[in-house]
């Protein structure tokens, strides 16, 4: 019994790891000692976040990297369309947001191959870089992100994950200015109804940020920084 929970959560914790995988690149964030970072959004495209958040990011003149699932785009293309046509770049959050862990191969790549259509569908041109629902991957996900030369992006700074932070526009505020670093990469989940508190925070984490010192940039903008 004791060999089994330590494997489960041994298992956990490998499915979980923000700086390791089997198989391939990733990326938490970026060493550098210039002052530059990368705000994320994951999920969504919806009607409650999608403009709310483009226009905060436009006020602040910042550009950000939107995690979408594909499912919402095909539900929301014009959604889509607009976090393009705003300037703001695109990532691929798999078709349905499943956990990518106990999957098949076919899975995997039907997930990211059909995703990656409605992206270009949606006018994006640039690279495409992978985050992985929630985190989490194994086995056959890493691998056919290492197997077609794709980047897999996590992140370190994540106010969200900690219900007291969570709760209060305040706080996750607080939480992100005091975390963030040179090269950071922020994870911020703004898209659905229930996440006024996150789009409430955005304009004042943008806004203490600049006044530190910080350069917003994308996750592929981001990723040319490594080692300056």
């Amino acid at each position: 019994m004791l060999v089994l929970v330590a494997g489960t959560f041994g298992l956990q914790a490998l499915t979980s790891a923000r700086t390791w995988q089997f198989f391939g690149g990733l990326t938490d964030r970026v060493d550098t000692t210039q002052k530059v970072v990368a705000l994320t959004f994951d999920d969504g495209p919806v009607p409650a976040g999608t403009q709310p958040l483009l226009d905060e990011l436009a006020r602040a003149q910042v550009p950000a990297t939107f995690y979408l699932i594909g499912q919402d785009m095909e539900k929301h293309p014009e959604l889509a369309r607009s976090i393009v046509a705003a300037g703001h770049e695109l990532g691929n959050h798999t078709y349905s947001h499943e956990r990518m862990v106990l999957v098949t191969p076919g899975f995997v790549a039907e997930e990211v191959e059909r995703t990656d259509k409605l992206i270009r569908d949606a006018g994006f041109q640039g690279e495409i870089t992978f985050r992985p629902p929630n985190g989490k991957k194994l086995l056959a996900l890493p691998y056919y992100l290492d197997e077609h030369n794709r980047k897999t992006i996590m992140w370190d700074v994540e106010p969200n994950t900690y219900p007291d932070v969570d709760a209060s526009a305040e706080r996750i505020v607080d939480f992100t200015v005091e975390h963030v670093r040179p090269g950071s990469i922020i994870l911020l989940h703004g898209m659905y109804a229930g996440r006024e508190q996150t789009r409430r925070a955005v304009g004042p984490i943008l806004d203490r940020l600049k006044a530190d010192g910080y350069r917003f940039v994308t996750v592929g903008e981001l990723l040319t920084y490594q080692g300056k």
